[in-house]
């Protein structure tokens, strides 16, 4: 009997049946709430937002200094939600604190959801983003999850285009930089009480950065920790919010100080794969039929649905090369692919870097490398997620023609 949650070993294989038939039933429906907002009041109406340029614009830093999320763009977008009229007009203001009641449901119960994008510049100095749509369709099945206001994603994309023609100038013009944004959501009511909010803020930051790799590519080694789980069934592991990154830093500080530069998150008495640090995992191995297989654990409801992962899975069976699976993969099946030596490359993929590659993973006390490129030893990478990350770094930047491109101009 395989048990995903421990003391409920009797119920774990029907646990996992159910939400897999339910995500399977219900994925048209979710997409449908996710692209078709029904939420009281009005969507957001680009037709109303005002722009605010700032009179003190900040000092910039040299591209090679810029590191991740430490500076931001001059200016911020800004819209907000009450229950009795929906969203009211969005404005474009200059970068700001903000300022909340202590008693906001923000602060008390966790209500805060994010989305994680970039803007890009080609050669040609034109603003690109990288399948935004997908950004947007996911913010709206996090705020449905947390009972807050879904967003119109013709409206809310709008907005953004406003915004990057705003603050364009700090979107940098060399390859593999770019400017980060940060979509985030939180309710605003200010009375206490465990009840969905009447009051919430959709706001927008951007920050300049650069290659998450700046001296090449840094394989990781991991630290598969049975003590802590990152999420479980019917809980809130595929939605992109606030509560599931917090509990998280306690185990990566513990993992550091054994030398370890994440947690490879683990699920269940026969452990399931789930995650790698804050990333979604891969693995290209022989699989025991002796194909050569790229796999990764299935959105069961307990996994982030990754922008990055999706391309890269879209990719791969684009390529027909190679088996492309999606499924659950346990812990025990890695151990013995490793020690069988079928295992090729191991890589966690997001979009801060579009792949990470693995190079080492501890499991109940024992060390197993992972191999990066069997043929180049001195290698940082392997060949399958190099091959990856040079295929969407092309896309975003418009040297590779490609749908999921979207100029600035052109999107919708």
């Amino acid at each position: 009997m395989i048990s995903l949650l421990g003391g409920f070993s009797s119920h774990s294989n029907l646990i996992s049946r159910n939400i897999h038939k339910n995500i399977s039933n219900n994925s048209q429906k979710i997409r449908k709430i996710a692209t078709n907002p029904q939420q009281n009041g009005a969507h957001i109406d680009v037709t109303k937002l005002t722009v605010q340029k700032t009179k003190e614009p900040k000092p910039r830093s040299p591209i090679q200094k810029l590191q991740f999320g430490k500076e931001f763009t001059d200016h911020m977008l800004v819209v907000d939600w009450k229950q009795e009229s929906g969203w009211e007009a969005p404005k474009i203001i200059p970068f700001q604190n903000l300022s909340l009641s202590p008693a906001c449901s923000v602060f008390h119960y966790g209500l805060e959801l994010f989305e994680g994008m970039k803007a890009y510049k080609d050669k040609e100095g034109r603003v690109r983003l990288f399948r935004p749509e997908k950004n947007w369709e996911r913010l709206n099945l996090s705020a449905k999850r947390l009972a807050l206001p879904t967003v119109n994603i013709g409206g809310v994309s709008e907005c953004l285009k406003a915004l990057l023609r705003v603050d364009q100038d700090w979107i940098p013009k060399e390859k593999g930089y770019s400017v980060y944004l940060r979509p985030t959501m939180i309710g605003t009511q200010d009375t206490l009480g465990v009840s969905p909010s009447s009051s919430a803020k959709f706001f927008i930051i951007a920050s300049p950065v650069g290659p998450y790799f700046p001296e090449g590519w840094k394989p990781v080694k991991l630290l598969a920790d049975e003590r802590y789980v990152r999420a479980w069934p019917g809980g809130t592991g595929g939605y992109k919010l606030g509560a599931n990154y917090a509990p998280g830093i306690l185990p990566q500080l513990e993992a550091a100080k054994k030398g370890y530069s994440q947690i490879l998150w683990l699920l269940g008495d026969d452990p399931l794969i789930t995650e790698v640090g804050t990333m979604n995992m891969f693995i290209y191995w022989k699989n025991k039929e002796g194909e050569m297989e790229l796999v990764t654990p299935t959105l069961d409801g307990t996994i982030l649905p990754g922008v990055t992962r999706d391309s890269i899975v879209d990719l791969a069976r684009s390529w027909k090369e190679f088996k492309v699976t999606e499924r659950p993969v346990y812990m025990r099946e890695l151990v013995e692919a490793i020690d069988e030596g079928r295992v090729l490359e191991c890589f966690g993929a997001g979009t801060a870097a579009i792949v990470s590659p693995i190079k080492g993973i501890s499991y109940k006390g024992k060390d197993y490398d992972i191999p990066l490129n069997k043929e180049k030893p001195e290698a940082t990478i392997g060949p399958m997620a190099d091959r990856f990350a040079q295929t969407i770094m092309a896309i975003q930047y418009g040297e590779l023609e490609s749908p999921w491109s979207v100029l600035l101009d052109e999107s919708n």
